[in-house]
């Protein structure tokens, strides 16, 4: 009887509240993960049969490279201002003024471009497939491809992720671009850095490796954010609460995702 009250009294706890919650998180990801996998290894299996037309991959194409461009630009366009606002003055200042175009253009190509990029696509097309793909599940829509005989994987996925894959470095390499030219403007205003000693610095910092790094990272990304937003809303159960329930789960994973991935390639192309 003691026994039973004293558990009673420890559910009652915040420390229990605490540890349910982080066994439940626990619970959830390696769920997550595991849907992940298998839809990834469904998906690969059926690029084989090609299971959907160049008309909706180019729609998904559109819809991921181009739809996303503004604020993708945007982002990466003020981030870069704002990096060469920062240090231009100062480098300028202490002689150090052939090396802001360096300094810029490294920080776009390696990580800020890629990782801005990936942020505004996850915010703004991820977080669209999943509540799309989350809708079609709740209302049955993917019960009754189903029934058709279609496998739903094959005939979801495969134009998303391969748009996803496909146009995410188109979108990375602009990005580049238009942040070394914001940097050079920048640069330009707040020290009076000509445009010819700014681009001679970047011509004389970046590398070849940088850009290969940066097109396969953009690659990497872009194959994990359609995959994880896809399979968020796969998973989605009870109505228009799963459905949003889905697309943040598809944001929130496609955040973590990306940061582990440039984690490993951090450590695997720049250590």
């Amino acid at each position: 009887m003691r026994g039973g009250i004293l558990k009673v009294y420890y559910k009652a706890t915040f420390t229990y509240k605490i540890i349910r919650a982080l066994e439940q998180t626990v619970t959830e990801l390696i769920s997550t993960l595991g849907q992940i996998v298998i839809f990834g290894i469904e998906f690969l299996k059926g690029l084989k049969n090609k299971p959907t037309t160049f008309k909706e991959l180019m729609y998904q194409c559109y819809r991921f490279g181009v739809t996303s461009l503004p604020i993708t630009l945007s982002i990466v366009g003020m981030t870069s201002i704002i990096v060469a606002m920062q240090v231009a003055g100062e480098m300028v200042k202490q002689g150090a003024g052939n090396y802001v175009g360096m300094l810029v253009a490294i920080l776009m190509v390696r990580e800020e471009a890629v990782i801005m990029a990936g942020f505004a696509i996850i915010s703004m097309i991820g977080s669209s497939l999943a509540s799309e793909i989350a809708t079609m599940k709740v209302t049955e829509q993917i019960d009754a491809i189903t029934v058709l005989k279609v496998n739903p994987v094959h005939y979801l996925f495969t134009p998303r992720v391969l748009a996803g894959t496909l146009m995410m470095p188109v979108v990375v390499i602009i990005s580049s671009l238009v942040g070394i030219i914001g940097g050079a403007v920048a640069s330009n205003l707040v020290s009076g850095l000509t445009f010819k000693a700014y681009f001679d610095s970047v011509w004389f910092g970046l590398n070849t490796h940088d850009l290969n790094v940066c097109i396969m990272k953009s690659f990497a990304f872009g194959f994990v954010i359609s995959l994880i937003s896809c399979s968020c809303g796969m998973e989605a159960r009870d109505g228009a609460k799963g459905v949003g329930l889905a697309t943040t789960k598809a944001v929130v994973w496609s955040f973590v995702a990306i940061v582990i991935v440039d984690l490993i390639f951090a450590a695997a192309c720049f250590y």
